[in-house]
């Protein structure tokens, strides 16, 4: 159908607004710059408080362990009871928090994903509260959980929050939550560089001018907060490493067919540990009681592998651990972290992941420089290149992973070697069948939906797409296409030329259509537009 005959029907006070905003691109571009400093401000605010109240909560836990030991070995217990009441009342206010608010579970970012797709949606300020609180009990009590993904939420609560408090298109609030979240990544670790790859990689799935310029600007604001209360240091302290040579890349390439191995076998972890809680009708307080009562034992018999890990991290890269540990780390930080996601409690897997490609790494490289196949100097190299491999297999944005390793560790003249594992780190989980995690646990969390939040969707929004080679709408044109019911092409970029769009207008690859449309019609206008097809024999 010819889509921009329904123009006129459609052009309210907001869509003539909207057509002003993509027309006068540099007013449109200065105001993201603005927003984006704000937003990048706030969210670096909100997420310095997260890391702050995390880092206490690590240096304050080894001084309860002492204390609840000794009062145990004591035979006095008083303490010892209060340390397990403590546990079960966190439980209870882990699952008022999340019954309370259900898009605070987990890690949010597939929440996000979901929201940018419009099969979502969420109220900003509650999300951003409950992620806030939930997120420090449930990380701060010991739980395998990491910063990350509340971070990304966060943020985008605060991009959303800011968009609806100046009253925004919905266009500019997609623009403003996808900004949000990669301050909100920026902040978290001190990676401005890899927030801004994350968030077109991951999250909005392809480049747009609009989106890097509001992103840029967020990210790197956000990033100036973090360090100018937390240093510019990096994350991870691993020290100096040595200059990666290429006659040992082919130890690279079985590193990353290992770690692509390991990480193949996490995401289904993960989605077993889900599904086993499901199958078994944990339900209520035993929910969160459980990750939490193996957090209160394994403070006393495997500390190393509470919380988010980045400390585990800075430990393997300086001390010497036997093979036997360094494989009881895995081990027990693979089974922990699937346990605690699983039962649903607000916190990633971003920096569990890392965490886990390190203790890789280092059962790797133990056993290179036990049979003298490498130099014992490159252990901390492979650890590094491990972690960015790892997630490579698991999110399968092996940018992202490459550049986000290089900003925590500081290793920057390492990006060749980087992206030399986590290719093959990816290629090795794609060729053996596996799916981004974000991906299958958004779908997981679609299916499962008893479409309680339907009358949240629906609504009509503009979409920025790209016209990619060998789509559906390369070559065609408009009144060829088979667009969605009451779709309306409201302008179309083709190099720096602003085309009037009628039906006979040929749309031509590289090509940026703005589109309204039903917020629900999101993935089905993207295939149209940026989807290959099979060419014509």
């Amino acid at each position: 159908m010819a889509a921009s005959s329904f123009g006129e029907d459609f052009m309210s006070v907001v869509t003539d607004r909207l057509i002003k905003d993509i027309t006068r691109e540099r007013h449109f571009h200065f105001r993201l710059f603005l927003e984006g400093l704000l937003i990048g401000a706030c969210s670096g605010i909100v997420i310095a408080v997260f890391r702050y109240l995390l880092s206490a909560s690590e240096d304050f836990r080894p001084y309860i362990y002492n204390i609840v030991a000794n009062d145990f070995l004591s035979g006095s217990y008083g303490i010892t009871i209060l340390y397990i009441s403590v546990f079960i009342v966190l439980a209870w206010l882990l699952l008022w928090i999340v019954r309370n608010e259900p898009m605070c579970t987990g890690s949010g970012i597939p929440q996000i994903k979901g929201i940018l797709m419009g099969k979502m949606s969420m109220n900003w300020a509650s999300v951003l509260f409950s992620k806030l609180v939930g997120g420090v009990l449930a990380i701060g009590a010991g739980l395998s959980l990491g910063r990350e993904g509340p971070s990304v939420q966060m943020g985008a609560c605060v991009g959303q929050g800011i968009s609806r408090s100046i009253i925004r298109t919905r266009y500019e609030e997609r623009i403003l939550i996808t900004a949000g979240a990669g301050a909100g990544l920026a902040a978290a670790f001190n990676a401005p560089l890899a927030g801004v790859i994350f968030s077109l990689e991951e999250l909005h799935k392809g480049f747009s001018p609009v989106v890097l310029m509001a992103t840029v600007t967020a990210a790197v604001a956000a990033t100036t907060v973090t360090q100018l209360l937390f240093g510019i240091a990096p994350v991870f302290h691993i020290g100096e490493l040595e200059l990666f040579p290429f006659s040992m890349y082919l130890a690279l390439i079985g590193l990353g067919l290992y770690i692509g191995v390991l990480g193949r076998i996490f995401n289904p972890s993960l989605l077993l540990a889900m599904d086993v809680y499901d199958r078994f009708r944990v339900k209520g307080i035993y929910k969160p009681l459980i990750p939490l009562a193996l957090a209160a034992c394994l403070g006393f018999v495997l500390p190393e592998i509470l919380g988010g890990g980045n400390r585990l991290v800075d430990a393997l890269s300086v001390n010497a651990y036997p093979l036997y540990f360094l494989c009881i780390l895995f081990v027990g930080k693979f089974l922990f972290t699937a346990i605690c996601f699983g039962s649903g409690v607000p916190g990633g897997i971003f920096l569990p992941m890392l965490v886990l490609g390190a203790a890789g790494g280092s059962i790797f490289s133990n056993l290179l420089v036990s049979f003298e196949l490498m130099p014992a100097m490159y252990a901390g190299d492979i650890i590094v290149f491990a972690m960015a491999a790892y997630f490579a297999a698991v999110v399968k944005s092996p940018v992202t992973g490459s550049v986000l390793i290089m900003e925590m560790t500081g290793s920057f003249e390492h990006l060749l070697p980087l992206i030399c594992v986590s290719m093959t780190a990816y290629m090795t989980a794609d060729l053996t069948g596996g799916k981004p995690v974000y991906e299958e646990l958004l779908n997981r969390s679609l299916n499962k939906a008893d479409g309680s939040q339907d009358h949240h969707l629906g609504r009509r929004i503009t979409l920025e797409v790209l016209v990619e080679s060998g789509s559906p709408a390369d070559k065609s044109r408009i009144m060829d296409v088979d667009w969605p019911v009451d779709t309306v092409i409201v302008n179309i970029k083709r190099n720096s030329q602003r085309i009037v769009p009628r039906d006979n207008i040929q749309l031509l690859a590289g090509d940026y259509i703005y589109v309204l449309i039903n917020e629900m019609e999101i993935v089905s206008v993207r295939k149209l537009v940026e989807g290959a097809v099979l060419p014509k024999r």
